[in-house]
């Protein structure tokens, strides 16, 4: 993918001058909300859990492929220098250099983030180490903050569809992080309430058993036989 960027015409360096960097934060927003998603045991069911790591896996992926092109566009096309895309705030603490900064930031967080995901295997033993596994890999969500304010401020201004882009990414992770932090109760009551059953409609022009019960007549008695009268003469 960087030789494309190298190798490739004017044209071409310039439509990925203007779309790796979007695709970078778009991507990245993708794997934060499905590994939200993945981490949910009342919701999702094992089967549906397993998708959603599936998909946090391959959008991590792609913004780490995009995340290379967006650099190796930018230090081809001189926006900036190969120290200051590699190392955060190295261009300076000011103006432009701090976004450029937040933005070298977001992709080294990416890095390490990704880095754990990868090797989580390693880390799941008994002890210490599964919880600075999580602390590492939760990285994600600073990177996804910096690379954020990074889009929407540095270089040129940013034009609608971006900005419509970047405010569909701040919904879907504040909707899947509302999700992901509601008490465990009330995820029990949306689960309940999606797993009941809905009633059964009663066909028109048929009444129910219950208005047929109460609008029947009551079935007749038994009639008793009279008493045997016996003649007057009889009579004892």
């Amino acid at each position: 993918m960087p030789l494309i960027a190298l190798l490739g015409g004017d044209s071409l360096r310039t439509v990925l001058d203007f779309t790796t960097g979007v695709l970078t934060l778009v991507t990245l927003t993708a794997a934060v909300v499905w590994g939200l998603l993945a981490t949910d045991r009342l919701l999702l069911r094992p089967r549906h859990r397993l998708i959603a790591q599936a998909v946090h896996r391959v959008t991590a992926a792609a913004s780490l492929g995009f995340l290379v092109l967006h650099l190796t566009v930018k230090v081809a096309l001189g926006h900036v220098s190969l120290l200051a895309a590699l190392l955060p705030f190295a261009g300076g603490l000011s103006g432009t250099g701090v976004l450029v900064g937040f933005g070298s930031l977001a992709g080294l967080l990416m890095v390490v983030s990704a880095t754990t995901g990868a090797l989580r295997s390693a880390f799941a033993t008994p002890g210490r180490v599964p919880g600075r596994w999580r602390a590492l890999h939760m990285l994600a969500y600073p990177a996804w903050c910096s690379a954020l304010l990074h889009g929407l401020f540095a270089g040129r201004p940013a034009p609608a569809w971006v900005v419509a882009m970047y405010a569909l990414c701040l919904a879907g992770v504040t909707a899947a992080l509302s999700l992901r932090l509601l008490p465990s109760r009330l995820k029990g009551r949306i689960v309940e309430s999606a797993l009941r059953p809905p009633p059964t409609p009663v066909p028109r022009g048929r009444p129910s058993l219950t208005s047929r019960s109460r609008g029947a007549a009551p079935a007749p008695r038994h009639a008793q036989a009279p008493p045997h009268v016996l003649p007057t003469g009889d009579r004892r």
